[in-house]
């Protein structure tokens, strides 16, 4: 047996761990990720509330259904879907990229995250509704993912730009009376600040392998 021989047979032990060890680690990273499908609670990072929404109307502007945000953690009305946009879905489980645009649609009521040119009625910055039916509303619907790196990761705070008319979903702490008594508006403003940092938070994160849902008869 040649010195080479010998010298393969005690770096290959290495070289296969070193293998397994970097497929774990990227297995890992993808898991770190928010993928399309993805149900998730949104939390602004400086005013610590969800993005909520139920259906009550706003009383002046667009009168669409409200958006808002709240500090329970635990309200069934916060969670919203990760979609691509109409005419080009994302592929479920896929990550979803720094800079894509995508639509957010809230679990309860199937309508998307919406803006427009009306006024918000607390702050007098952009509305933000919630707009459509079984989760197709209009070009309007469209929000593109602003973060540092490739992908959208879990843990980091990420802006949300939206694509129509190029101002950032935003919490800035006004908070409503009745009938929606202590929750904060919800709006958009044209510049990017420490307003508009939101992170992924609970939620049923979709993995890239995972496999379409299968229901068997009985």
């Amino acid at each position: 047996m040649t010195s080479v021989d010998t010298g393969l047979r005690v770096l290959t032990p290495w070289l296969l761990l070193l293998f397994l060890w970097s497929g774990c680690d990227a297995r890992e990273s993808e898991l770190n990720l928010v993928t399309c499908g993805s149900l998730v609670k949104l939390l602004n990072t400086r005013h610590n509330v969800r993005l909520h929404s139920h259906d009550v109307k706003y009383g002046s502007g667009s009168g669409q259904q409200s958006v808002t945000g709240v500090e329970n953690a635990d309200d069934a009305n916060s969670y919203w879907r990760v979609r691509g946009q109409t005419g080009g879905p994302c592929q479920r489980g896929g990550p979803i990229r720094c800079g894509q645009a995508i639509r957010i649609t809230h679990m309860t009521t199937g309508r998307n995250l919406h803006t427009h040119h009306f006024t918000s009625p607390l702050s007098n910055n952009q509305e933000v509704s919630a707009f459509g039916e079984g989760g197709e509303g209009d070009d309007l619907d469209v929000w593109a993912v602003q973060c540092d790196g490739q992908h959208w990761a879990r843990d980091a705070a990420v802006r949300f730009m939206h694509v129509g008319t190029q101002v950032y979903l935003s919490v800035t702490g006004e908070q409503y009376g009745h009938p929606i008594r202590g929750q904060r508006e919800v709006h958009a403003m044209p510049s990017a600040n420490q307003h508009n940092w939101w992170r992924a938070m609970e939620g049923v994160f979709i993995q890239p392998s995972a496999p379409p849902l299968r229901h068997d008869e009985l």
